[in-house]
């Protein structure tokens, strides 16, 4: 299997979060790729979320090694489905985030197939990652006893010179306020509920700092932190608000807890405000020390001719599903930029190292197995 040809295959089809005639036809072509072969599994398909293809070397609940990733892409511009290699670089919508490493997980799988590799692996790729996961969500809540001793995780990062050993726990909480309407000429006669959302963000602030580029930049970067994702509130332009919110959007490190974060965000509500947490995770938080992770940063240091380091990200993982069934998750990918804008790419020589150190990891852990 030529990784870059199946990363270009993959990246013609606009299989945007949502698309899911596209998205069909992206499953549909997976599949193709491993027809007369003695591959397990298939499409599953869910009434409230959207398909996840499951293949495997074994039909089994308890894998050596699971792949993770997904086939779906935020939006782009028609010409950013045409992909093309210009200067060692593969451009196009999904060549990073992360088509072509989707294209390394199946081309694991053909290895393993191919040389009957005595391991059970499995490939997984979700379809609506770009917006939340539930399609993985719905996949796990279908196999609660799903588990692997590893799971291999290429959507993150986007430096090769970089193993992640920690993600933070992304949380996102609405604020809403609710105030009292009035004229606008007359404030004294209404309770504006722009204002008590602006009173409660203020004193949010005071626990979760504002940071930004050309502003505060903090040294130590594993910390909690919050962007106001989404402010609303009111109707038209000469009514005082009688209702507003906002979107937050915290990241945790492995010292915070959700339950720590409500008693914060209780001490800063003012009257008319309150919160609901909307979602929450767990951080995903890697010995650094542990031997498979040493084995494959051995064979990463191998390709790549130099030591590797590594690093905490603040970005969430969908391998979070499997840390907290107990699997060692290791977080490794390509190198590339433009993730979710114009100009996206990634290395091709990046991605053919990753290919390469995948399998070599994987014929290691096979011989160690037997």
């Amino acid at each position: 299997m030529k990784v870059i040809d199946i990363a270009q295959n993959l990246m013609r089809f606009r299989s945007e979060t949502g698309n899911s005639a596209e998205i069909e036809k992206c499953l549909q072509y997976v599949l193709s790729l491993f027809e007369g072969t003695p591959v397990k599994g298939g499409i599953f398909h869910f009434e409230d979320a959207s398909p996840v293809l499951f293949l495997a070397n074994a039909k089994t609940d308890d894998f050596d090694v699971l792949c993770l990733g997904h086939l779906d892409v935020v939006p782009a511009t028609d010409n950013m489905f045409c992909p093309y290699i210009k200067n060692g670089k593969l451009y196009g919508r999904g060549s990073l985030d992360m088509k072509s490493f989707a294209a390394v997980a199946l081309n694991s799988l053909e290895h393993v197939l191919k040389n009957k590799l005595p391991i059970k692996f499995g490939v997984i790729l979700s379809t609506d990652e770009e917006k939340g996961s539930k399609s993985t969500h719905a996949f796990m809540q279908a196999h609660p006893k799903l588990k692997s001793k590893i799971v291999l995780d290429n959507d993150v990062g986007g430096d090769i010179n970089k193993i992640v050993s920690k993600c933070k726990n992304p949380v996102f909480v609405k604020i809403m306020a609710d105030g009292l309407a009035a004229h606008g000429s007359t404030p004294w006669e209404g309770i504006d509920a722009n204002e008590i959302l602006l009173q409660t963000l203020h004193n949010i602030r005071q626990i979760y700092p504002y940071y930004s580029k050309g502003g505060v930049d903090p040294q130590n970067k594993w910390i909690d932190t919050v962007h106001v994702a989404i402010m609303q509130g009111g109707e038209v332009s000469n009514v005082i608000a009688r209702h507003a919110e906002a979107v937050l959007d915290f990241r945790l490190t492995e010292n915070s807890t959700t339950e720590n974060l409500k008693r914060n965000l209780d001490k800063c509500m003012v009257k008319g405000a309150s919160y609901k947490i909307s979602s929450e995770s767990t951080p995903v938080v890697m010995d650094e020390n542990n031997p498979y992770i040493l084995d494959y940063k051995h064979f990463a240091e191998q390709a790549l001719g130099h030591p590797l380091e590594f690093e905490h990200i603040g970005g969430a993982t969908d391998s979070r599903a499997f840390a907290v069934r107990g699997s060692i998750v290791i977080m490794h990918s390509g190198t590339g930029e433009g993730m979710h804008a114009e100009g996206e790419y990634v290395e091709v020589d990046s991605v053919e190292k990753i290919a390469d150190i995948q399998i070599k990891f994987l014929d290691k852990l096979a011989k160690d197995l037997q």
